[in-house]
């Protein structure tokens, strides 16, 4: 029985009996899940850089105490509130992506990062969040309105930012941003001679990223030619799944990531695999679908074609970073340096990623009549 009373017309009362509680659920139990798995995976990581043992575990549990606040507090805002908060985001985060070009730190070729301190913030990973709700904004201005060219604001920030994210370059947000703007556009009324001619054109730019950029070249190579021998991480996330078995290995049993040298990152859902088995997997995979599948569910019920765009684009974002987690790690699709979200290590991930989850869980409260207003 709940301990806040339906007559309570606290905030946090009326915040209670509005929000999600089964997305809220959903969304605490995928936190806690990679809790554990984070002070699993990371050690062997840990000690092989020099850092003591629960380095990382420690910086993580602080992201996703962090992530927790940001997603309550985000969620107590109203849909034309997150619109604002969006704008904001965005532009911040548009403007820390032009300094990192010339202030960021190269990793591995690429210049993503921003160093503060002993924290390296990842801008690109703000700007998803507010992309996807200024899109929305965007198109549901000109789908009512009609006069205000909304269509042409949305494709000019879907260019900016993936031009943005090209000289980084990072061709895995590039895929994510254009299937956010791509799918918003298609909702809000795209005719579908339009959708074939975006979709041919996301093919001819997949083939270009392939002859224009090296590394994502070897990486096709390797998923195409397996027996080059340089399919290193995916070929040991593979044994970890094969030694998991059905019920795993057991807690802190597995071995793969003792050499795995992405084990608390992208390759954590493979750790998960190895110790707690496909058991834990497939609750995993529920877990995300749950939300994803709920939050449209919710939606579906709103009149408001904002409401509905923003939150589709938020949902697309979450649902595509877990699938190109996941699908690399059993080697279905090319491996691509992609967090699962909430589970991966890593500060600006998880809280971007609670940034969206918390404008899901705000938009999709009850609200009569479910204006933007409101």
């Amino acid at each position: 029985m709940s301990a806040i009373a339906r007559t309570d017309t606290s905030l946090v009362g009326r915040w209670w009996w509005t929000v999600d509680r089964w997305t809220l659920a959903a969304l605490a139990s995928i936190v806690v899940i990679g809790a554990v798995l984070t002070l699993s995976a990371s050690p062997p990581v840990a000690e092989r850089l020099g850092f003591d043992t629960f380095y990382f575990a420690r910086r993580q549990y602080v992201f996703l105490g962090l992530a927790a606040a940001v997603i309550f507090a985000t969620s107590f805002l109203s849909p034309r509130n997150i619109r604002r908060l969006a704008v904001v985001s965005m532009v911040v985060a548009i403007l820390l992506m032009i300094a990192t070009l010339f202030l960021g730190t190269e990793i591995k070729g690429a210049t993503r990062w921003l160093r503060i301190g002993s924290f390296s913030l990842q801008a690109s990973e703000f700007v998803k969040p507010g992309f996807a709700v200024v899109c929305a904004w965007m198109f549901s201005e000109q789908r009512l309105e009609g006069r205000f060219p909304g269509y042409a604001v949305a494709t000019g920030l879907f260019i900016l930012v993936v031009a943005l994210l090209l000289l980084q370059p990072d061709v895995g947000m590039s895929i994510v941003i254009a299937a956010i703007w791509g799918v918003q556009f298609f909702v809000a009324g795209l005719p579908l001679l339009m959708v074939m001619g975006i979709v041919f054109v996301f093919l001819a730019a997949s083939v270009g990223a392939y002859f224009t950029f090296d590394h994502v070249q070897a990486r096709v190579d390797r998923f195409l030619d397996p027996a080059g021998g340089e399919n290193y991480q995916v070929s040991r996330a593979l044994e970890a799944f094969y030694n998991g078995g059905w019920a795993g290995r057991g807690p802190g049993e597995g071995r793969v990531k003792e050499v795995l040298p992405d084990a608390h990152a992208d390759f954590i859902f493979s750790v998960a695999g190895e110790e707690f088995g496909l058991v834990l997997c497939l609750v995993m995979v529920a877990l995300f679908a749950f939300v994803v599948l709920r939050g449209f569910s919710r939606v579906l019920k709103s009149d408001d074609l904002y409401v509905l765009l923003a939150t589709t684009g938020l949902l697309v974002q979450f649902a595509i970073q877990a699938i190109i987690n996941m699908a690399s790690n059993i080697n279905l699709i090319p491996p691509k340096g992609m967090t699962l979200p909430f589970v991966s290590y890593g500060g600006s991930s998880t809280l971007a990623l609670a940034l969206g989850m918390g404008m899901v869980l705000a938009l999709t409260r009850d609200r009569a009549g479910g204006g933007a207003g409101r």
